[in-house]
């Protein structure tokens, strides 16, 4: 395997296409975007995943309910999310699918190899099952009145003829996993939690079935159809080239990024990242991803989980057209008012006031303040200085650049993206109060041209220095910043160029004349 030194792995969930995509899905895919983007910046060789789990009786059902057939179904439903992944500019390296004939293949080989090693057996499965979930409990798992554990709808009891994975014989090893990195499962609840489940004893899964037929076909047994958590859970690899690369140059891709560095997953599917796909790698004898990461939930003010299955999703569509917003809005909104790892409670109020004081008041009105006055106080709109008259406050704002700038790396190396913008906004916040306190009108009227020039040209540093900061963020609004304030080279773009005032390259700013507002501010009586 590479030593992984200046690559990077990231993941979000391959989502189920049982429904329009909706701000749940948006909200992990704009936090591993946001990853992928982040470390790029610091010069990581990158791959993002993401793509769509199309497979099983739910999605044959649904096409049959809608009269086609499952393959017309998941192609319209796949591109939806590609479409939505487009507008909120998701940069993934790849998309895949799992009726992608490569993932079939090597789901196929998969399965025989862990049957070959006896991981997998024929049995009889007789039980409770929930078909919207697709999985099957236990008596003692279900909840009261027979009903499902994760959704709550009620389960049914099937039997059928089936083959199961030996999850039951990795228990041990699991937990001596959680015991010798309580960092690979975060946050702590979820941690807390999947090292409960684990020592209350694992059972050995249903990995086929035989009552439904839309689904990667067992290799020597054609009635059986591969279950979910090898068919769905196996994309992490096959999208690499395992078990399906034809030549050594195919699967360099494999041994370029695995294991991945972080699977960013809902808390509901933990447990079968946490506990059975670490159980079938290990299995395969193949390393462990560093990191899986389970963020909360979106919730409405009564507690109520946003889910499409309860048919109260709101789609960031909604939210772009609704308000007259950008795409950048709503994944600037999404990461700073939801503490990843935690529930959070959305409503429209916190969207519209999030968006009015972070965006507009704060960031927006720093950008048009300065170049504005720039643009007043000097007729070319050209700042290209010399000397610098450098006084307390000038130093001030450039430590606490330079600090937030340490801050911010930390928490996104810890991926706490909340955390990492408010560490942003403390500099914005005193740049505002620094023009304030300097009063860059009264040094021109005053004709103290020098000290002015000082004040545009550190303002014009720090205001690019957010912008290489909330590349990963908001990537759009950053190149609109870039172009405001005249910055088109690429080397005054990078992480390591983020720094205010540098005695030895002083930046050269010409304001553009022609600049749109970054972020209007959303008026209510507007909306309908």
């Amino acid at each position: 395997m590479s030593d992984k030194k200046n690559t990077f792995y990231v993941t979000a969930p391959i989502y189920y296409p049982s429904g329009d995509p909706h701000l749940g899905h948006a909200y992990c895919s704009i936090a591993a975007d946001v990853i992928a983007r982040y470390k790029r910046l610091l010069g990581f060789d990158v791959m993002l995943l993401t793509g769509t789990d199309e497979h099983g009786q739910k999605i044959e059902n649904m096409a049959n309910k809608e009269g086609v057939i499952p393959e017309e179904y998941v192609d319209g439903m796949s591109q939806k999310f590609k479409d939505l992944w487009k507008v909120l500019d998701i940069s993934y390296d790849k998309f895949i699918r799992t009726t992608d004939s490569y993932h079939k293949e090597s789901v196929g080989k998969i399965f025989t190899k862990l049957y070959e090693k006896g991981d997998i057996y024929k049995s009889y499965y007789k039980g409770l099952y929930c078909e919207p979930c697709e999985a099957f409990f236990t008596k003692t798992k279900a909840k009261v009145d027979c009903l499902c554990p994760d959704c709550g709808r009620e389960l049914k009891y099937t039997e059928e003829e089936a083959y199961f994975f030996k999850l039951s014989k990795y228990a041990d090893k699991i937990l001596k996993l959680y015991e010798e990195n309580p960092l690979f499962v975060r946050p702590a609840s979820c941690f807390n939690e999947m090292k409960k489940f684990v020592e209350a004893g694992l059972e050995d899964i249903c990995v086929s079935r035989t009552t439904f037929s839309w689904g990667v076909k067992v290799p020597f047994d054609k009635k059986h159809v591969v279950y979910v958590w090898i068919d769905a859970l196996s994309n992490y690899i096959t999208a690499l080239g395992y078990e399906n690369a034809k030549s050594k140059e195919e699967l360099s891709n494999f041994y370029k990024f695995w294991p991945a560095d972080v699977h960013f997953v809902g808390k509901e599917i933990m447990r079968f990242h946490a506990i059975i796909w670490v159980a079938i790698l290990i299995a395969l004898d193949l390393p462990l991803p560093k990191c899986i990461f389970g963020h909360g939930w979106l919730l409405f003010k009564d507690g109520t989980k946003m889910s499409k299955s309860k048919g109260n999703v709101i789609s960031p569509l909604d939210l772009i057209n609704k308000y007259a917003v950008s795409a950048d809005a709503v994944r600037y909104f999404l990461l700073r008012e939801f503490p990843f790892g935690n529930d959070g409670n959305f409503s429209f109020d916190s969207f519209v006031n999030r968006i009015n004081s972070d965006l507009a008041n704060d960031l927006g009105n720093l950008v048009s303040r300065t170049t504005s006055m720039i643009l007043k106080y000097k007729s070319d709109g050209v700042l290209n200085l010399e000397n610098l008259l450098l006084g307390i406050d000038e130093k001030e704002l450039i430590s606490t650049v330079s600090k937030a700038k340490n801050t911010y790396q930390n928490l996104l190396d810890s991926f706490k993206f909340s955390e990492s913008l408010s560490a942003i906004w403390s500099v914005v916040l005193q740049a505002n109060r620094y023009i304030e306190k300097v009063t860059p009108w009264k040094l021109y009227s005053s004709k103290n041209i020098e000290k002015l020039d000082t004040v545009l040209y550190i303002l014009c540093e720090l205001i690019r220095c957010v912008a290489v900061l909330l590349i990963p963020f908001i990537p759009t609004t950053s190149e609109k910043i870039f172009s405001q304030i005249g910055i088109s080279s690429k080397g005054l773009k990078t992480f390591s160029s983020a720094k205010v005032y540098d005695s030895e390259n002083l930046v050269k700013y010409k304001i553009c004349r022609e600049k749109e507002i970054l972020f209007p501010r959303i008026d209510l009586k507007s909306v309908d």
